[in-house]
């Protein structure tokens, strides 16, 4: 591979894994919503809800998916709204937007955590 297309090849990689990850989080939403729209029909009360999901690994599966589906989603989105409104250089607008990826993986994983197994 040549110096020159290693650029468009990385590009290109990050293009087909937001694709990837926007399938993925299309159906998570999907899931989610029904599972707000069940809670709320049924009435249930936030302890209700909080007593269903303590020691529940199937919630704690589902919901880590889509926290990793969000935090490979963003960053290329990100980037890109950096280097186009920022006017940052591509390096420095893709770490920033790694280092926020990694943010919402450790709040979101954290999240699940407190809900599942605290």
């Amino acid at each position: 591979m040549s110096a020159a297309a290693a650029p468009a090849i990385a590009q290109a990689k990050r293009w087909y894994w937001q694709r990837i990850s926007a399938m993925v989080l299309a159906l998570c939403v999907v899931v989610h919503l029904a599972i707000i729209i069940y809670a709320v029909r049924g009435g249930l009360s936030a302890a209700a809800l909080l007593g269903r999901t303590r020691g529940n690994w199937g919630f704690a599966a589902f919901y880590s998916v889509f926290v990793i589906a969000c935090a490979v989603h963003v960053p290329g989105g990100l980037a890109n709204i950096a280097q186009e409104w920022a006017g940052l250089r591509e390096g420095p607008a893709l770490w920033l937007a790694r280092a926020f990826a990694v943010l919402l993986l450790v709040a979101g994983l954290r999240a699940i955590y407190a809900v599942v197994a605290a």
